[in-house]
């Protein structure tokens, strides 16, 4: 799938481009005040002044545009985390993590109906294609290679346990990383476990139960570093 992003070469294709993002931007603008379910090209078009019948042919269905709302999160969360995690010393694998964690953690914060979108509750009617697993795993390869870089230095050793067994065969292979360690089920606890805290305070589940979140949050992804073998 080509980002309605990319750059446009011809007046004509810019003049699409510009008219895309401004419906992706609404659309945006909808998740906040209707949520994902009720998102609707009729609605946009009202916002933007035009003819619903306009809309479509730049986004044939509300699954189009709501796949292209998901691909543009993810790609966005995905790039805060490697951006924080490529400015670290390539040495302090543990500032690495954290960097990664902690931005994935604030992309959420700044962007709750985006956050809900990608990782919230599922929108009825609406199955996700293939073109969005990409972008989704964008913050797992971050996590992925700090761990690889570990390995490949000598100063990383999976621990024991976990479980090979239960992620998809070859996953490990395309990372990188060695088999028959449980490094894959570890990773996949780490992965979940990020992502589940973020939730449950994004989503209010630690209100009252949690005073001190930064500080919960950092001394969590120091737990989930240990799961994967990063010294301490």
């Amino acid at each position: 799938m080509t980002s309605p992003r990319s750059a446009p070469r011809t007046a004509r294709e810019r003049v699409r481009a510009q008219l895309t993002a401004e419906i992706v931007d609404v659309a945006r603008t909808h998740l906040a005040t209707s949520g994902a379910a009720a998102l609707s090209l009729r609605a946009v078009a009202r916002e933007l002044g035009m003819v619903s019948s306009a809309v479509y042919r730049y986004f044939p269905s509300r699954d189009d545009l709501l796949t292209t709302l998901i691909i543009e999160g993810y790609d966005a969360l995905g790039e805060a985390a490697e951006l924080a995690e490529a400015a670290v010393a390539r040495e302090d694998l543990l500032g690495r993590w954290h960097a990664a964690c902690t931005a994935a953690r604030s992309w959420a914060l700044a962007h709750p109906h985006e956050y809900a979108l990608l990782y919230g509750s599922p929108v009825p009617g609406y199955s996700a294609p293939q073109d969005t697993t990409g972008p989704a795993g964008r913050v797992a390869l971050v996590l992925a290679g700090v761990v690889r870089d570990g390995i490949a230095s000598g100063t990383v050793t999976p621990p024991p346990g976990g479980d090979d067994a239960t992620i998809r065969p070859g996953l490990l292979d395309e990372l990188g990383l060695p088999g028959g360690t449980g490094l894959g089920g570890r990773l996949v606890l780490a992965w979940s476990g990020l992502f589940g805290a973020i939730g449950f305070e994004l989503f209010g589940h630690t209100h009252n139960v949690v005073v001190a979140h930064e500080e919960h949050f950092h001394a969590l992804s120091t737990r989930l570093a240990a799961e994967v073998g990063l010294p301490s």
